[in-house]
């Protein structure tokens, strides 16, 4: 008995469980937050739609300011930092429902937008380090799934709160939010400090090789936006959805991903990154497309699934960039790549959302565009992406790269 409880407590030791319970907390307080946010902005903050596109914009800086990770990680371990971007997010959501106006709703999403952010810059590069190459595609599809699973179950909560128990935004908040803050204390106190399988370069890497995978990271932050932001606007603005009908669509969403998920990391694994994103930014376009021109809530709501279902697919740029990156570059880049991939995504909602007040339409015409300018970048993903072999066209790197710390000129 004494054994089996002991291969039980190193089996849930294991990094890649912590990865899980990491990807557990995240949902705990981000779905609770972004499934009420345009419900209560609307209606205790009385927010239109140029003050979304503010707050969204504020919300991004944290993220466009990730390549401070690297200096941080000067003097702070990475997984210490994951710990306390969990804490950050949780205490952010907390405080969220105590000020509802359009100051304090500006002050607590920094405060959660902070540790959201950071810790996804770390949760990538960490998972890229501690994961196999081979594993990579479907243990990041696994870490989506337990994501969603959690998402699933914080859906049932808020419906059960809001339509059951009635209970005030303030509740909701601080109860989800206290909740991810525990679980990453309780992370902090379980789990040991596992060792880098590869020193880490401490200053900003900027490798003229690794352009097509600053490309589809700049495109992607672009991409995010049109969900996150206006999709989501829509359904509350234009068709009236109330929290609930909003949980109950990301409930359908996270019941989707919990299957489609590792299996979207099986196909990655099979057929290759190029083939998986040529899938999702064709499909993309026809869901932009579509956007601009729906005008029936029901028919609004199936795009509006389908549109997260290719967020999954993003887990091919992670392991392309994998393939492809020199492994002592995996903590610097990941924070300049977040930085990168929010460039657009910190004036992008301000700049939309002026868009929005006249043509809702173009807002979604925009996105396809951008839609067909990734799938032209994905179709120069080579088959079998290697150092030396990161592109089909256009500037390459040596055959061996050097580990060193330095910014090569390249």
């Amino acid at each position: 008995m004494n054994e089996n409880s002991g291969k039980i407590a190193d089996w849930l030791r294991r990094p890649e469980v912590l990865l899980f319970a990491m990807a557990a907390a995240v949902p705990i307080s981000f779905a609770t937050w972004r499934t009420l946010l345009n419900n209560f902005a609307v209606e205790r903050a009385n927010f239109d739609g140029a003050e979304m596109g503010i707050l969204q914009s504020i919300r991004e800086i944290p993220g466009f300011m990730a390549f401070a990770v690297v200096f941080i990680l000067l003097f702070l371990k990475e997984q210490r930092l994951a710990y306390l971007s969990l804490i950050a997010l949780g205490i952010g959501t907390a405080l969220t429902g105590f000020y509802p106006s359009a100051v304090g709703l500006y002050f607590t999403t920094v405060i959660m937008s902070i540790g959201f952010h950071y810790y996804e810059t770390v949760q990538t590069s960490l998972a890229l380090q501690w994961i196999d190459k081979e594993k990579a595609p479907e243990t990041l599809g696994r870490i989506v799934a337990v994501g969603s699973a959690v998402s699933l179950g914080m859906y049932g909560l808020i419906w059960v709160g809001t339509e059951l128990l009635a209970l005030d935004y303030v509740w909701l908040y601080l109860i989800t939010g206290g909740g991810s803050a525990l679980l990453a204390v309780f992370c902090w106190f379980f789990y040991p400090i596992y060792p880098e399988r590869v020193a880490q370069n401490k200053s900003l890497v900027l490798r003229k090789r690794y352009w097509l995978y600053y490309a589809l990271t700049f495109m992607s932050g672009a991409r995010r936006q049109i969900f996150i932001v206006f999709a989501a606007f829509m359904m509350v603005e234009k068709f009236e959805y109330t929290v609930s009908a909003v949980a109950g669509l990301y409930l359908i969403n996270a019941l989707i991903n919990i299957k489609l998920a590792p299996m979207i990391g099986r196909f990655i694994a099979r057929w290759g990154e190029q083939k998986a994103l040529i899938c999702e930014y064709i499909g993309l376009i026809l869901v932009f497309t579509t956007y601009a021109f729906v005008e029936d809530p029901f028919w609004a709501a199936v795009i509006y699934v389908v549109d997260h279902l290719f967020f999954a697919m993003a887990i091919a740029i992670k392991t392309y960039f994998q393939k492809i990156a020199d492994p002592a570059d995996i903590a610097s880049t990941a924070g300049v790549a977040f930085t990168i991939n929010h460039i657009a995504a910190v004036f992008l909602p301000a700049g939309l959302g002026i868009v929005w007040l006249t043509a809702p339409e173009m807002v979604f015409l925009i996105g396809a565009g951008m839609a067909c300018i990734s799938l032209v970048l994905s179709f120069n993903v080579p088959s079998r992406p290697v150092p030396g072999g990161e592109v089909r066209l256009g500037h390459r790197g040596a055959k061996k790269q050097s580990a060193s710390t330095e910014v090569p000129a390249e």
